[in-house]
Parts: C-alpha cells; structure tokens; sequence
C-alpha cells in the first residue's frame, strides 16, 4: 500500500474538547510524530477542564505524549457536553487560539462522532484552519458511531504499548469507565493496522487533502 507522506511537520496543533480525547484518539500518532521530530513546536487547545483535577492530569499527559517537543497547552472551561449552548463561545476561543499558531498538521475529533462536544469542535475546525491539512481521530466509547476512516496511521508495538501506559498513568480518574482498558485501546489499533497491512494503526477523517505530482 503507497503512503501519502506530509512535506515536513515543523508544528503540530492538537484539538480536544475535553481533556484525555488527543491522547486516546492520536496517542500513538503524537507520539510518533514528536519521537520522529524533536523540538516540534506542538499547540494544544482543550475546550473544558480548566480549573479541576482533570487539567492537571491533562498537562501531565501531553507532556508525556510529546516528548523533547516546543509544547504549550491551554485548558478553558467549557462545561462538560454544552459545546452546542455555546458555539459563539468555542468559535471566538478556537479563532483567538488560531491567532498563536500555524500549523503543517491539526489532529481533531471527527464530525460523525455522536458524542455532541466532539462533533461540534470538528465541525468548527474546517472554519477556522481553513488551509490546512486537519485528520479527525476517532474515540472509541459507549456510542455506537465507529465509522471507516479512509485515513491510517501506522504505529509500532512500541507506540501503542507507550500509548496505553501512559493513558493508564496520566488518566485515574478514567480507569473506572468500562471502555477505558488495554483491550478496547489495543483492539482498536490492531483493526486499524489490519486495514492498513501493519500491526497496529490509528485511523483518521480528513476534512479534505490536495494531491498534486
């Protein structure tokens, strides 16, 4: 299978509406990324936890997941599952966070995610990072909304065996949750790499991609 491989990533922004949705949608792929490219300037913008223990535990998180990376993270508070109630809010945050960065690559929930606050941040990412390469990770939970991404990200044994420690130790308050575990995080990966002739993958939605010879 031929790979569509990027021109360069000199920065890379990361999007999640809440904290945990990067690590667990694009562990693997961040990870590699920042293992691949040290000193990538990474801008991550998280739209609700700002002010809990979920904030700190996210900025422990990112920090792990991009190692030896120029990295700055912001965390608001948008309350939990209310993006819809306030889409002025998101828009105006996600443009003022626009203005501190310009990236080669944006990581992204997708738009057929039925969880209300994944959806609604990817749907305003395309009006926002309007000339950029933007990939919606998928998060696998309670809902029934997986699709096919047409977009695969091969990982190594060793990326998806960092990326599912370091959920496990970056994120306690989630160990309860019936889908937080190493089968559904490691399950998912190996379908993804079963589709794309690899061991293990991360899939994406692209919002578009411009091929050219």
């Amino acid at each position: 299978m031929r790979r569509l491989v990027p021109d360069g990533l000199d920065e890379l922004v990361l999007l999640g509406a809440h904290c945990d949705d990067i690590a667990i949608g694009a562990g693997g792929t961040v990870l590699t990324i920042c293992r691949a490219r040290p000193g990538i300037r990474v801008r991550a913008l998280v739209l609700s936890g700002a002010g809990t223990d979920r904030e700190a535990e996210e900025r422990k998180a990112l920090d792990a997941f991009c190692p030896a990376a120029d990295l700055e993270v912001t965390v608001l508070d948008l309350p939990d599952g209310r993006l819809p109630h306030h889409w002025q809010w998101a828009k105006e945050a996600l443009e003022s966070f626009r203005r501190s960065c310009e990236p080669d690559l944006v990581l992204c929930g997708h738009r057929a995610d039925d969880h209300q606050d994944h959806r609604e941040l990817a749907r305003l990412v395309p009006t926002v990072f309007r000339d950029h390469l933007a990939l919606g990770y998928e998060i696998l939970k309670a809902e029934p909304d997986l699709a096919q991404p047409p977009l695969l990200w091969p990982l190594s044994q060793e990326a998806v065996d960092d990326k599912i420690r370091l959920l496990h130790e970056h994120y306690p308050s989630q160990t309860g949750r019936t889908w937080f575990d190493d089968e559904a995080f490691r399950g998912l990966a190996r379908i993804r790499g079963v589709q794309a002739g690899v061991r293990y993958a991360e899939g994406f939605h692209p919002t578009r991609l411009l091929v050219g010879v």
